[in-house]
This record gives C-alpha cells, sequence and structure tokens, in this order.
C-alpha cells in the first residue's frame, strides 16, 4: 500500500471521512501513521543486502552509503565460497571492520543488514500482513492525541467524549503492540549462525580414528 491508501483506510476507521470537516489533517494523520512504522521497524525491520568493494590490505569498509540502518547481522566476504564466510566484525560510526581472518585482497563483501521500512507515495517496504496492526497503531495514536487536544474544550459529545477516545485509543495501541510482539517473535533467529556448520561436530561418546 502507499501512504495514501493507508491514510483513506485510516480515516475509515476514524469515521473521519467528511471531506469538508476533517478531524484529523492529512499531516497529521501521516505523522502518526508513521510513528506506527517506526514503531513497526524497530520490533520487524525490513532485511536488506548491500554488496561494497573491499580495499585491498585494508580491513574497513566505508558503510555510508547504506541508510537507515537499524543494525547489521552478518558480513560475507570473500563472495561465492561454499560454505559461505561469514567474519566477525566490529562497526564505529561508517567504518566496518573486519577483525578476524585474512586481510582482503579486493573483491566484494555482502553486508546482510536491517533497516527501517519505508512508506511513501509511491509504496512501502511493509509487508502486507502487518498493515492492518500499523493502522491500526496509527488509529490509537490519532484518538489519544485527540484526546489531549479535547480536552477543556466545548464538544457536542459530552464530557466523556475525550475519555472515550482516549480509552479507545490506548486499546488500539495495546492491540498493536500485542501485534508488534507476535510478529517479532516469528521474525527473530532462532540459532545464533546463518549457515550449517562445515564439519561435523566432534562426538562426545565414541572415538573417532584418524583418517
Amino acid at each position: 500500500m502507499t501512504l495514501n491508501e493507508i491514510r483513506t483506510l485510516l480515516r475509515c476507521d476514524l469515521h473521519d471521512e467528511d471531506q469538508n470537516n476533517y478531524r484529523w489533517s492529512d499531516d497529521a494523520l501521516d505523522r502518526h501513521i508513521l510513528h506506527a512504522v517506526s514503531d513497526l521497524s524497530e520490533a520487524v525491520p525490513a532485511q536488506q543486502t548491500a554488496v561494497i568493494s573491499t580495499n585491498t590490505g585494508s580491513r574497513a569498509l566505508d558503510i555510508s552509503d547504506i541508510t537507515d540502518i537499524i543494525s547489521i547481522c552478518a558480513v560475507e566476504y570473500p563472495l561465492n565460497m561454499l560454505p559461505k564466510r561469514y567474519r566477525r566484525f566490529s562497526i564505529w560510526k561508517n567504518t566496518l571492520t573486519l577483525i578476524d581472518g585474512g586481510i582482503p585482497a579486493g573483491g566484494n563483501a555482502c553486508i546482510y543488514y536491517e533497516k527501517a521500512h519505508t512508506l511513501n507515495d509511491s509504496g512501502s517496504s511493509i509487508p502486507s500482513h502487518l498493515e492492518e496492526p500499523v493502522i491500526c497503531g496509527a488509529c490509537g495514536y490519532a484518538a489519544i492525541e485527540w484526546a489531549a487536544y479535547s480536552v477543556n474544550r466545548v464538544n457536542i459529545g459530552g464530557s466523556g467524549t475525550p475519555a472515550d477516545f482516549l480509552r479507545w485509543g490506548k486499546m488500539k495501541i495495546d492491540y498493536f503492540r500485542c501485534e508488534l510482539k507476535r510478529a517479532g517473535r516469528k521474525n527473530s533467529i532462532r540459532i545464533n549462525r546463518l549457515y550449517k556448520p562445515y564439519r561435523l561436530p566432534v562426538s562426545k561418546t565414541s572415538v573417532q580414528e584418524p583418517e
């Protein structure tokens, strides 16, 4: 979905579809939507790879061209090896340093990283099954913002209206956060290796003669 499509669905859920009397401006709703997208990015970030060149004789790799990084999960170097060669690394600002293995002799490295989701008028990186939770979270943020705005203001809904908005908004956000936790658990890596070891583990119950 695009930002405009999500905003339209959000207005529907908020019952704010009268174009001549919107309760929330487009800018206000966009802010709440992007707030929810930011929460999503922390729980279930987009997974990306980037191929960057190494410098002969240097362990340092410049990663300044990789934007919106949340975390770097793995670095593969050299490429096209079987099994794949993942290297230990450290990061300081825009420099990634390989800290084990041989010093690079040229060629490319592949960076496996997580980044913030994108959402704009052209499209988004949000998985389709997580679009509804994002809308739900944006509903909650918009309702709470309106509840705070409505306090001590004259309204035709009675004195309970701000409290109702606040209660409804909190319910929406609670559901949104539960969905993020559930999606985050499904997306998490359950083992700390990205590939099966090449050598079989040594048996602790039998002795194997040397080949």
